[in-house]
């Protein structure tokens, strides 16, 4: 927050015990500390400041950014800092975990990555629907959206800050510099720009739909592409400018809903749970370029580590993954429950993808490769999407799930 540090503490390296993820359940907000003092994680205001219940920190240094592409086999385009094992230097020391929104239980659940193990649980009251990284990936935001409350976490200590108010809350999202948040009001029809760190609000854009449900930037990071699932259409935000550029409608009958850019930057692909698959929109025109059906209910895009095919979860409790280079889609996995999984995130290594099931209160991991079920537990109550963490990238960008 532009406020100066002391020196850095060493600290052990992170493993997060189960007792210590248990006592900070309990803690909840952690001190505020002055500049200059308490824990280099620890959540930082100048003396006499309005206190935001924020842990993030000022962007990190050029140096934070991981290895070249090329040095790296990492994925191709605009994603190419999200590849294999492309962990940046300041998460890379974080130990594998899955961070599980609880709605029903009021809770973040942590999860051991290798072992599926639940490690503890966070209480941050309310209902939390989405856990999503901060710009910088030091910090994560559970979100809750039925009550808008907002809450940071340290994934280094599971420490959380100060419950925030979101008036008008909505999925979270962040301008590709750090300068900026923008949060997806869709019941309220509008885009609401807030401050990265506190989410005091800045500024508003006017949608012409209501329910915007997800988005994603453009290549050139200077429009955000929203869907509005009940108006059936699409429609293109240029953040900076505080302007609707474009609102496009899709064939009559769809209902668009996830939202995720294509590797070279040249389309979007769009889930459509009422035809039951997936479109291809050309990123100028907005106009469909393709369509390919993966199942009922599609939702959910997440691409796999090189970034070559993209997984979509059927409403019928199926996977389906679909190749980007031909545009076809292959059934991956049959939920053993029959209900509908919430997709999260891929594995940093690529070879696991996680879900959850809100009705049987379950999460699995499944295999990239077969489909096969790798890891399986219960956790209660409705388990939201899962975070994967940490991720390869240089920052995020919200989402939850976008990473750059």
């Amino acid at each position: 927050m532009g406020a100066s540090r002391g020196p850095r503490r060493r600290r052990a390296p992170a493993l997060l015990a189960a007792a210590a993820l248990a006592a900070a359940a309990c803690e909840s907000p952690v001190p505020f500390h002055p500049p200059g003092e308490g824990a280099p994680d620890a959540p930082v205001i100048a003396v006499g400041g309005a206190a935001p219940g924020t842990l993030d920190r000022a962007a990190p240094p050029a140096a934070d950014a991981p290895r070249s592409a090329a040095a790296t086999g990492a994925a191709a385009g605009v994603y190419a800092a999200t590849g294999p094992g492309m962990l940046a230097p300041g998460v890379a020391a974080l130990p594998p975990r899955v961070y599980v929104p609880n709605a029903a239980a009021g809770t973040v659940d942590v999860l051991d990555q290798p072992t599926a193990r639940l490690l503890g649980r966070v209480r941050t009251g309310g209902a939390p629907a989405l856990a999503v990284p901060a710009w910088n990936l030091r910090r994560l935001w559970v979100y809750d959206l039925a009550n808008g409350t907002a809450v940071p976490l340290s994934p280094r200590s599971a420490r959380q800050g100060g419950t925030l108010r979101i008036l008008r809350p909505g999925p979270l999202y962040f301008a590709p510099d750090g300068r900026e948040a923008y949060v997806l009001a869709g019941r309220h029809a509008r885009l609401d720009v807030r401050h990265p760190h506190t989410m005091e609000p800045r500024a508003s854009v006017r949608l012409p739909c209501a329910g915007a449900a997800s988005a994603d930037y453009s290549a050139d990071a200077a429009s955000l592409v929203a869907s509005c699932p009940a108006a059936g259409r699409l429609v293109r935000v240029a953040p900076a400018r505080r302007a609707v550029t474009a609102s496009v409608p899709l064939p009559a009958g769809s209902r668009p809903g996830d939202v995720r850019l294509l590797p070279d930057g040249s389309a979007f692909l769009v889930t459509d749970a009422a035809k039951g698959g997936l479109w291809r929109i050309d990123a100028a025109s907005l106009r469909p370029a393709g369509f390919v059906r993966t199942g009922p209910g599609a939702r959910g895009l997440v691409l796999d580590r090189r970034a070559a095919r993209v997984f979509v979860a059927g409403g019928d409790g199926t996977v389906s993954a679909v190749d980007l280079g031909t545009f076809r889609a292959t059934p991956l996995w049959r939920a053993p429950s029959g209900h509908a999984p919430l997709p999260g995130g891929v594995s940093a290594d690529g070879g696991a993808l996680w879900l959850s099931d809100p009705v049987a209160g379950t999460v699995h991991a499944i295999s990239t490769r077969t489909g096969a079920a790798l890891r399986t537990v219960t956790v209660g109550g409705r388990p939201g999407p899962p975070l994967v963490y940490p991720q390869p990238a240089r920052h995020s960008l919200g989402g939850p799930g976008l990473y750059r």
